[in-house]
């Protein structure tokens, strides 16, 4: 059987703000139901890398999360900026959040975090021949610490489940895959 797209009748924004947009929408579904109220995130799309040093050790941050009250260990990244290409918005991100420059960048996986609820896409990106060039620059509200891992470490973390952010467990098996 052929899945075909829902067709949307109609839309109303509730919130628009820069990070997030909450918008309610009306659809019609492949059977012919409508289905009332489908609530709709619109996120900026974002990036993420799997940054390698020089040494071959992974770059990873820990900070603090606070809408799941956690210290997270994650790898580097961010939103990408209005009119910014994802490959930009990475070398950027890791610019400012570790001070490295890196010799090689490639685009190793394109996700959709949530695709039932949410708009956007995450990039993410396998950097290699990493080496500390510039301070640390973060953003106003940004606090975190740069640490590096060896692969086998990293691996060693994957087991244990203690990298908790679902896009940055994937992103490192998928870099994790192209480095082993």
């Amino acid at each position: 059987m052929e899945i075909l797209k829902w067709q949307k009748l109609a839309s109303t924004y509730l919130v628009r703000e820069k990070w997030a947009t909450l918008r309610v929408d009306t659809c019609k579904l492949q059977n012919g139901s409508i289905k009332d109220d489908y609530y709709v995130l619109e996120y900026p799309n974002w990036v993420n890398a799997i940054a390698l040093t020089k040494e071959n050790k992974i770059i990873l941050v820990r900070q603090y999360r606070f809408a799941a009250d956690i210290i997270s260990l994650e790898i580097p990244g961010g939103v990408i900026d209005d009119g910014e290409n994802p490959e930009d918005a990475i070398l950027r991100e890791l610019q400012e959040e570790t001070g490295y420059t890196f010799e090689t960048c490639e685009l190793i996986a394109t996700l959709y975090p949530n695709p039932a609820t949410s708009t956007n896409k995450t990039f993410t990106y396998l950097l290699t021949g990493g080496i500390k060039t510039h301070p640390q620059h973060l953003d106003e509200h940004e606090i975190l610490n740069v640490e590096e891992y060896t692969i086998a470490e990293v691996q060693q973390l994957l087991k244990d489940n203690k990298i908790d952010q679902a896009l940055h467990v994937a992103g490192l098996y998928y870099g994790l895959m192209k480095l082993i």
